[in-house]
């Protein structure tokens, strides 16, 4: 039985993501527990496995069908590249590409998935999960002792790797080819073209201290309070989910998995609760402030300081401190 670990490789416009990396972090983990190597499958252009140094093996499958992401062509070349290589886990992302096609590989290759997973290690051999239901108000533990398994990681809950080889005398990886499928001739779907998203004002991605807020402002007219905080500190706000879906800030202000990640110097967040979704896109904040009314809210368990005064009250406060 195969030991080793292999991660699926992101990549967009000839960079690969940093989604990726973090797989691959979590994948060097388990495979020296588990005795083997770390496999990393790039579909499309191999030039990008110049990009993986931190893999052992670049397991590349290159066909212009591949070139962008396709599920259809993504699922038929990675079940060759399973079909040949037989790692004993395979790791996907969270995310678009991991949610899309997570179960029908679990499927076609005969393995169990779990999903919205956070945390992973070996113990007497046995691989152990730890996922999120739910909505992550619980998380189950899942053993996988067969001979093969699928796990889709949240972001930003594991450490990432390097994107080259480190070290005095680090070698690259081994580069193996696999021809790809005669099935990617027959697709049944193709990306006619790639419409860019729409450029926001502001990118919250890039700042070293952003203001957000979540469902506890209760209207649009409140945003205004929380505003005058980020106006005064001369930086961005920013949002989570609840608050965009209202249609009260731009989807370019929205922080979480299916908005943006960011690594802020500093997070103030006021009404933000910490529903998992958001803390998978701010958790890596050199430093959270966290105000929310209920001392219960998940967002405290990240947060290095928290209040549960009402925001209605501190941020006003914090406005004239700013000022004065």
């Amino acid at each position: 039985m195969s030991t080793n670990v292999m991660v699926l490789a992101e990549h967009t416009d000839g960079k690969i993501s940093d989604g990726t990396y973090e797989l691959i972090g979590q994948a060097r983990e388990l495979a020296g527990a588990l005795g083997g190597a770390t496999e990393v499958a790039l579909l499309g252009p191999a030039d990008l496995a110049g990009q993986l140094g931190s893999a052992d093996i670049v397991v590349c499958v290159e066909h212009p069908a591949l070139e962008q992401y396709v599920p259809e062509a993504y699922e038929r070349a990675l079940l060759e590249v399973l079909a040949q290589r037989s790692p004993r886990l395979l790791l996907l992302s969270n995310a678009t590409v991991g949610l899309d096609l997570g179960a029908a590989l679990s499927v076609h290759w005969d393995a169990p998935l779990v999903a919205y997973v956070s945390a992973l290690e070996v113990d007497g051999g046995v691989v152990v999960a730890t996922a999120q239901i739910l909505g992550g108000k619980v998380l189950a533990e899942v053993e996988l002792p067969g001979e093969r398994a699928i796990v889709t990681l949240l972001g930003g809950a594991f450490s990432s790797a390097p994107g080259a080889a480190t070290g005095p005398g680090a070698a690259a990886p081994e580069v193996v080819h696999v021809g790809p499928p005669a099935s990617l001739a027959t697709l049944r779907t193709s990306l006619r073209r790639v419409v860019p998203a729409a450029g926001g004002d502001v990118d919250i991605s890039a700042a070293d201290v952003l203001v957000s807020v979540g469902r506890g402002i209760e209207s649009q007219e409140n945003l205004e309070t929380v505003l005058e905080l980020a106006e005064a500190l001369g930086v961005p706000l920013s949002a989570s989910r609840p608050v965009v879906d209202a249609g009260w800030l731009a989807k370019s202000r929205q922080v979480g998995q299916s908005g943006l990640k960011v690594k802020p110097r500093a997070y103030l967040a006021f009404g933000i609760s910490g529903a998992p979704e958001h803390l998978e896109g701010m958790r890596r904040s050199e430093l959270i402030i966290a105000c929310n009314t209920d001392p219960g809210a998940p967002i405290f368990a990240v947060a290095h300081y928290g209040t549960t005064l009402d925001l209605f009250d501190l941020v006003p406060e914090l406005v004239d401190m700013v000022r004065d």
